[in-house]
């Protein structure tokens, strides 16, 4: 939904019944996770019915708090649809393995759900009371919901987890049928699923995790010799030689979007007359832009028209090619319900009669919720601190509105107040205002940078300490300010403490701001002398974390220091572990690993030199790199080749 901050209520709704539906209906049976995906859609049917009944009664004074939690539930609902199209689209294996993960962001997802239905002002929407009772209901169970992983599924893991160590072939059969893998053809398309997911984590999961999803691609491939007969083997290698072969470069430009450079799945136009897919015109329009990005013409409205005949031209090819080229799109079947308005998702939105009063009722909203947080009591400022935080995550627009109306000194101010929600809502919607850039300077103008340390130092909730880290993190876009929270003698600190103690997305949040705080010169000793050498370097196997890029990002930029030179050569398995991440690891991370190698090698560094040459793998290693690698990547991999090369023939230790 393109810049939803500025959409009236109807169309707010409009597209929150569209997504909803999509999300309740079943488009392919789940192997994993099927009860938490079954429960988690009847939810979104309830909320579907009162999103329904609120967009008929077409009433034009609902208070203007509800924009806000219609505008959350947007993005809630959008985020349940996408864990479920994982779960059901996704690697079977690999879900299994991480079914805790998976099972904890359904439960993060019900509790949001909850928190967005504490504010909506059911008593002042027209609802039956059959919906105003399930709404209530479903708001309670929110509340009352406690994590927990499907038993079956954590049982199913365990089975996994034991043939991936002894791969019994008497078990193996009755397994794979369990998850879907029946035939040859669902093993390899099970296969291809994994490699995607080693490509994908190849940055972010760690070696251990490239490991275990390698493992699962060695037992699929195990288990295709000996489930299924050689007959089946020959038949499907018939079918794949029988079907046309046609390769990337021969699908038609005009079938290609401008921004993605892939296939449309579903080509829409815009107000320019340029064509373009779906999602990627919407992502475009989301982040901010109002220009066609091939002409860079003003976009006069952005509503975005179904091209057909470019679809029908698309499958047309596809059929004289025998080619799929995407999976033929489902029409929007909508939930049936008596007297029940039927919507197509096609329909375009004219904003233009409606953006200048939506944009008033956003203003009005900001200026209303900031006369909370000045006179209210606690509980209304914890009220209006999230709506507010809410508000902040709809657009650009809304982020000024919110700082013209005053709201950044109170929201410093409350960072003080003890109140662990208060303050976790207060720094949060201080971080959703530090995306508009002009924000950043009046946050810092206002005092914040004790307070919001502060919170990363001893928030009540870890929330609240990720969201003060992603807020010092997004200060330091600004030059100026690297050097002032480089200052603080508190925050480097309380960055690293969080590295230690967060949680992934804490641990995330804590290494992207060292990051950019380390780009400053005078901040590299500070964060070696906090501890952050060794913290980074644990992470490169913490496959929970799941920040491997960011930690060797981190490693290569604190290498630019004596201190952090000293500090990283102390370490013995480094070395190793930056070989293994030169085989396994992302493009990036190829680079860093490379980059902090070559330095540990250089200057006074003959010891690590040595322990580079006796590991077997390390020479293979950089020679592939040297050969394969990104342009960087390739320079220094020659030159830590030379450099070796140099140790070998010295007659004196290198």
């Amino acid at each position: 939904m393109a810049a939803s901050a500025f959409l009236p209520y109807g169309s707010v709704l409009q597209s929150l019944i569209v997504l909803a539906n999509e999300v309740c209906l079943e488009e392919k049976a789940s192997f994993v996770q099927a009860r938490t995906v079954s429960t988690m859609r009847r939810r979104i049917k309830l909320l579907a019915f009162l999103f329904e009944e609120v967009h008929e009664s077409n009433s034009p004074q609902l208070p203007p708090s509800s924009l806000v939690c219609f505008t959350e539930l947007f993005s809630v609902v959008r985020r349940v649809k996408l864990l479920i199209q994982s779960c059901e689209e996704g690697s079977c294996l690999w879900s299994l393995l991480q079914t805790e993960l998976i099972s904890n962001q359904f439960y993060q997802l019900v509790k949001e759900i909850g928190r967005v239905l504490d504010i909506l002002p059911l008593s002042f929407l027209k609802l039956t009371d059959d919906t105003r009772e399930q709404v209530e209901l479903l708001h309670n169970q929110a509340k009352r919901f406690e994590f927990s992983a499907d038993e079956r599924e954590v049982r199913r893991r365990d089975e996994l987890l034991e043939l991936m160590m002894n791969k019994k072939n008497k078990d193996l059969a009755e397994f794979f049928s369990s998850v879907g893998l029946r035939s040859l053809m669902d093993c390899d398309e099970e296969i291809s699923k994994l490699e995607v997911e080693a490509l994908k984590q190849a940055g972010t999961g760690g070696i251990m995790v490239v490991s275990n999803i390698n493992n699962l691609i060695s037992l699929v491939r195990h288990a295709k010799t000996v489930l299924f007969s050689k007959t089946e083997q020959f038949n499907l290698k018939f079918q794949h030689h029988s079907c046309s072969s046609i390769s990337m470069d021969q699908i038609p430009d005009d079938f290609r979007c401008p921004i993605s450079l892939d296939v449309m799945r579903d080509p829409v136009i815009v107000s320019s007359g340029h064509t373009y897919d779906r999602n990627s015109i919407a992502q475009w329009i989301d982040s901010g832009h109002h220009v066609c990005p091939k002409s860079n013409q003003r976009l006069i409205h952005v509503a975005l028209i179904p091209n057909y005949a470019l679809k029908s031209l698309m499958q047309q090819w596809c059929q004289e090619n025998n080619v799929n080229l995407f999976e033929p799109t489902k029409p929007c079947s909508f939930l049936k319900r008596s007297n029940s308005r039927r919507y197509r998702s096609e329909e375009p939105i004219d904003q233009i009669s409606a953006s200048k009063a939506a944009s008033d009722a956003v203003k009005m909203t900001a200026e209303f919720l900031v006369g909370k947080l000045a006179t209210g009591s606690p509980d209304v400022q914890r009220q209006a601190a999230y709506e507010l935080r809410l508000l902040a995550k709809t657009g650009m627009d809304s982020r000024r509105m919110i700082a013209e109306a005053g709201a950044i000194p109170f929201l410093v101010t409350l960072l003080r107040s003890g109140d662990p929600r208060i303050e976790e809502n207060a720094v949060t919607a201080l971080f959703n205002l530090a995306i508009f850039n002009n924000n950043k300077i009046l946050i810092v103008a206002a005092g914040a940078l004790d307070n919001i340390t502060h919170i990363l130092e001893s928030g009540k909730t870890m929330e609240a300490r990720e969201n003060a880290a992603a807020t010092i993190f997004s200060l330091t876009m600004v030059d100026e300010f690297k050097i002032s929270i480089g200052a603080s003698p508190k925050a480097i600190p309380a960055l690293v403490r969080l590295l230690k103690e967060g949680n992934s997305a804490g641990k995330r949040d804590a290494a992207t701001a060292l990051c950019n705080l380390a780009l400053y010169k005078a901040n590299k000793a500070c964060i070696v002398g906090a501890g952050a050498v060794p913290l980074l370097i644990e992470l490169l196997t913490d496959e929970k974390a799941g920040i491997t890029d960011d930690a060797l990002q981190a490693l290569s930029l604190v290498l630019g220091c004596s201190e952090g030179l000293q500090e990283i050569r102390k370490s013995r398995v480094l070395v190793p572990l930056l070989v293994d991440l030169l085989r396994f690891g992302s493009p990036n991370g190829k680079e860093s690993s490379i980059t902090v190698l070559l330095g540990m090698c250089k200057d006074g560094g003959e010891e690590v030199g040595r322990r580079l040459l006796m590991n077997p793998r390390s020479i293979p290693s950089l020679q592939s790199l040297a050969a394969d690698g990104s342009l960087k990547a390739r320079r220094k991999a020659d030159a830590l080749l030379r450099l070796l090369n140099r140790c070998c023939f010295q007659s004196q230790p290198c």
